[in-house]
């Protein structure tokens, strides 16, 4: 019960950011071109926070705060795609035309989006328990499609805006992060070494 009371007010929270933008939009204040940068940015946001807790737990330890973090990475990536769904929703909107819509996909900035967005599908419909218990070791492969998802997805932003540093400080948490995992496995990697 604590459980699934826990999981709920974690969703309330996902979805808060998104209700709003709604609301704005469907209340005539904002534009639909106005809810392409929150909805975009909120995605990669929250793959930022579902992909951190892995190198990050690998370097520090395996803590109760980690384990926690561990635990919701799912949730976060599904909400990441969410996000997704609804920035490519407020796209639509924005060009109101299929043909328009037909006509800018071959700009990189459009079609990586759309990558991107693909590339995050089959994560997102597989992440629960049942598909990973019968996916077995396959289930992990799938989700790392979730890494060129997340690096097309700041392609897609920086071939939009033109400015790499917002981007960049995006992604530098995670830089941040996988090298402490390439730091902890070398020491452990040189520990076991020495004791051979």
């Amino acid at each position: 019960m604590k459980s699934s009371v826990t999981k709920g007010l974690l969703w309330l929270l996902l979805s808060v950011p998104g209700i709003l933008m709604l609301w704005s939009f469907t209340q005539g204040d904002a534009l639909a071109m106005d809810m392409l940068h929150p909805s975009g940015e909120m995605s990669v946001r929250l793959m930022i926070l579902a992909m951190l807790p892995g190198p990050l737990s690998e370097f520090f330890g395996l803590n109760r705060f980690f384990r926690g973090w561990i635990a919701i990475r799912r949730n976060l990536g599904v909400a990441a795609f969410g996000y997704a769904l609804l920035h490519l929703i407020f796209y639509i909107f924005d060009m109101n035309s299929l043909a328009a819509m037909a006509e800018e996909f071959g700009i990189p900035g459009i079609w990586t989006g759309w990558l991107s967005l693909v590339l995050m599908l089959l994560p997102a419909v597989i992440s629960f328990n049942y598909a990973m218990r019968k996916l077995g070791r396959t289930w992990k492969y799938i989700q790392r499609l979730v890494y060129p998802a997340f690096l097309i997805g700041l392609a897609h932003w920086i071939l939009l805006d033109w400015a790499w540093q917002p981007a960049l400080i995006h992604l530098a948490p995670l830089i941040f992060a996988w090298i402490l995992r390439f730091i902890g496995r070398s020491r452990r990697h040189r520990k076991q070494r020495s004791m051979t």
